[in-house]
């Protein structure tokens, strides 16, 4: 029997949701309150699966999201997420027909840009995707901070209080969008975002969580940070050994930062912080007073992007200087290939298709990777995924493209 691609209708929500269970390792059930929430969280038109006759064998979804770009400036994108193969049907071309529907509708509709967090990392580059954020996880030594835990009321007239769910539902958006404003890589957290990851709904296979919230407030009394953490307590040879795993923690100042980062550091019998995906950068492990006491668990590439629609995304960053670049993008799924001439500064940019000799060729995937700025062109260069048509263009990319500051989306979608 021949294996269909489409979108799905209702009645055929609750067999793909299954598959997607299956796909992701959890049990195959799905509950009502279950089915009614993912009714709520998922678009028909942008939910994709493959069939085999009545039954689905493989799954993606799409929805709505805002990319925060290098300046500040949010650009639309296709969020491509829910992907997966039955293990009963994998090397048959299922995703690639389902990434292809999706990309080719995301540019019709006019988004900028695709994004993903990828699983595993041979996959997207076949699609246009190239990572262009990472993170970084530690594991905090309480007893090697050098913080004096009598002192944890933070500095300058700031104060830390806890806020319940509901709270967090009520000031947390707010703080998260002042939060991605400023943070390149950063995107959009939807309502069912904000449920889901309070508590006010739980679906039958996530982790049982019930996390403290602690919130920063500024000596003005505005709110500028929020932890959300649980503890994971044990007692070795009869005393206290408890680890903070922290499952978020945003800060729109430097002050707020350090406050919850000592607060967390300085709770009575814990001996561990387990800070969670972190930017590749963070000043975390400054706060401390031995930044030794943050021993790096994890690096890892994160945030995926696809270019869709070159010039709107090349002019909607900022750029540190004035400067010219001809770019010459392979797409081979025909999406957003050509020649562009980026004409950059200061204060603004232009990007026309041109026919100027090219100064860098490169895939459409490379141009993702480069775009927010965390991996210089000349380190792709190396590596043989740029190549340099005009000598000193690969400088002219990096001294427009590369930033101070690495991008960061601490967000899995």
């Amino acid at each position: 029997m021949s294996l269909e691609i489409r979108t799905i209708g209702d009645d055929d929500l609750r067999g793909w949701c299954v598959a997607a269970l299956t796909g992701f390792l959890n049990a195959p059930t799905l509950t009502d309150e279950d089915l009614a929430f993912r009714r709520k969280d998922r678009d028909p038109a942008r939910t994709w699966g493959a069939y085999d006759g009545d039954r689905c064998v493989a799954t993606l979804r799409s929805f709505a999201q805002e990319l925060t770009v290098v300046g500040g400036a949010p650009v639309t994108a296709d969020a491509v997420s829910t992907v997966t193969v039955s293990p009963t049907h994998r090397r048959r071309g299922l995703l690639t027909r389902m990434m292809a529907n999706d990309l080719r509708a995301a540019k019709e509709r006019g988004d900028a840009v695709s994004t993903l967090i990828a699983a595993e990392y041979p996959i997207y580059g076949r699609y246009g995707f190239g990572p262009a954020t990472h993170t970084v996880g530690w594991l905090i030594d309480t007893r090697r901070t050098g913080l004096d835990p009598r002192h944890a009321v933070p500095e300058g007239g700031g104060r830390i209080d806890f806020a319940t769910a509901e709270e967090v539902r009520a000031f947390g958006p707010a703080l998260h969008d002042r939060f991605r404003a400023r943070t390149p890589g950063a995107v959009s957290r939807s309502e069912q975002w904000w449920l889901r990851n309070t508590g006010a709904v739980r679906l039958s296979h996530d982790p049982k969580l019930d996390p403290h919230h602690a919130v920063y407030r500024s000596p003005s009394g505005e709110i500028e940070g929020l932890a959300s953490y649980v503890y994971e307590a044990a007692f070795t040879a009869g005393r206290p050994d408890a680890t903070v795993r922290v499952l978020r923690l945003t800060a729109t100042s430097p002050a707020a930062e350090r406050a919850l980062w000592q607060f967390l550091c300085s709770i009575d019998w814990v001996q561990r912080v387990d800070t969670g995906r972190r930017a590749p950068d963070d000043l975390l492990p400054h706060f401390l007073g031995d930044p030794r006491a943050a021993a790096i668990q994890e690096i890892a590439d994160d945030l995926w992007l696809r270019p869709l629609d070159v010039p709107r995304l090349l002019e909607a960053r900022t750029y540190p200087v004035a400067g010219t670049l001809v770019l010459q993008v392979e797409d081979r799924a025909g999406l957003a290939g050509g020649r562009f001439l980026l004409e950059a500064g200061p204060e603004g940019a232009t990007c026309t298709p041109t026919t100027r000799s090219a100064g860098l060729t490169l895939d459409v995937g490379e141009l993702g990777a480069l775009y927010l700025g965390d991996v210089p062109a000349t380190r792709l260069a190396a590596l043989g995924r740029i190549d340099e048509e005009r000598p000193g263009a690969l400088t002219t990319a990096d001294t427009l493209l590369h930033t101070a500051r690495r991008p960061w989306c601490p967000d899995m979608f």
